[in-house]
């Protein structure tokens, strides 16, 4: 026991001095074994590490690329307007059984061989019947029933349905309709578009839609365009990828998912029985991924090398600007609080911009 205290005591002191004496760029948490612990004798040890791979990069200028259509079609235009138009309705009460499109405001409770179960009841629900967001045929069920009637809907829960008591089972609904509503839709004129815009007329208004629709086109198209030309750079180049980088690349993934569900109130456990998965395939799933994305930033710092981009200070600075307005944060309180490390995580990404940047400038569209 007391030698192997004193080796992780001596291992803590002696690991970071040959991390720091042997040059390499280390990628892994290193595998230990000790070679001698004896009495009266040096202490020795190896640590196996991954190191960070040698890319080879092949075309990198010059790449073909697919053009991407940015054109704007009136139908998307129409669309948009429309959508704009049914946000802007207003609900009003009508007397007259449901019709497809109507929300329907409904008591409700549901039975499982006459058992309720939980989660299956509510009070004064506002459902939009053809929505289909009930299961099964609930909704067309109450279509030409009317205010104040009571009845039973008969509905069946998906196979894959998430809670598993409740799968491939049927059940009944207890139903009463309360009021029946629909949507009143605002005329397409220029009190709408002085209502919804900055816009005087609708003429203008509706440009100014189409205009963001190709705006909004363009920059898909440049990302798609972005994340080809990178594909086909990072296919070209010859590189070796340690496990290990693939490895803690998947675990970040992994990590950052876990983050976003405790903000939703999930725990990765329970989201993974949800999803009907175990550890094993979850993080299988994320193996590609996570290959694809260290691939991708191997060969592009490899670029970044070969054609020495730089970040001047001004550039960083604009880059911690653009992201203190991103996150809603004054720039200057934000700026106090940065580290030097953090300003070399922004001047990464200014450099990674001028790399992306330098390849779809060298790029052929055909």
């Amino acid at each position: 026991i007391f030698y192997e205290d004193a080796a992780n005591i001596l291992l803590q002191e002696a690991y970071p001095e040959a991390y720091d004496e042997c040059g390499l760029e280390i990628v892994s948490q290193p595998s230990i074994d000790v070679v001698q612990l004896e009495k009266g004798k040096p202490f020795i040890f190896t640590a196996e590490v991954a190191v960070k791979p040698d890319v080879e990069l092949g075309k990198y200028k010059g790449v073909t690329v697919t053009k991407i259509d940015t054109s704007v079609s009136d139908e998307e235009v129409d669309a948009e307007v429309e959508r704009q138009r049914n946000s802007n309705a207003r609900m009003v009460t009508v007397e007259r059984p449901v019709e497809n499109g109507d929300f329907a405001v409904i008591d409700f409770e549901g039975f499982v061989d006459d058992v309720p179960f939980e989660g299956g009841k509510a009070d004064n629900y506002e459902l939009e019947i053809g929505s289909h967001s009930f299961i099964d045929t609930f909704e067309d069920q109450l279509i030409g029933k009317s205010t104040g009637e009571e009845l039973d809907v008969n509905v069946t829960f998906p196979e894959d349905y998430q809670v598993q008591d409740l799968a491939g089972k049927p059940a009944v609904f207890k139903v009463k309709i309360n009021e029946v509503k629909t949507k009143e839709l605002p005329e397409l004129d220029d009190e709408f578009a002085q209502d919804v815009s900055e816009f005087d007329t609708f003429d203008e208004y509706k440009k100014s839609v189409e205009d963001k629709k190709r705006a909004e086109a363009q920059e898909r198209a440049d990302v798609q365009m972005e994340n080809a030309l990178v594909d086909k750079v990072v296919a070209n180049a010859t590189i070796d990828v340690p496990q290990a980088m693939i490895t803690s690349q998947a675990n970040q993934m992994i990590n950052s998912m876990a983050q976003r569900l405790r903000y939703q109130g999930l725990s990765l456990d329970d989201f993974m029985k949800y999803t009907g998965q175990d550890e094993k395939s979850f993080r299988n799933q994320y193996r590609d991924q996570a290959e694809k994305s260290v691939r991708a930033n191997l060969v592009l710092e490899a670029v970044e090398n070969v054609e020495k981009f730089e970040a001047a200070e001004e550039e960083i600075d604009a880059e911690i600007e653009k992201f203190a307005k991103q996150i809603g944060q004054n720039v200057e309180d934000l700026k106090k609080n940065l580290t030097e490390g953090d300003r070399e995580y922004f001047k990464a990404d200014v450099i990674r911009d001028k790399a992306v940047k330098f390849l779809c400038d060298n790029a052929k569209a055909e």
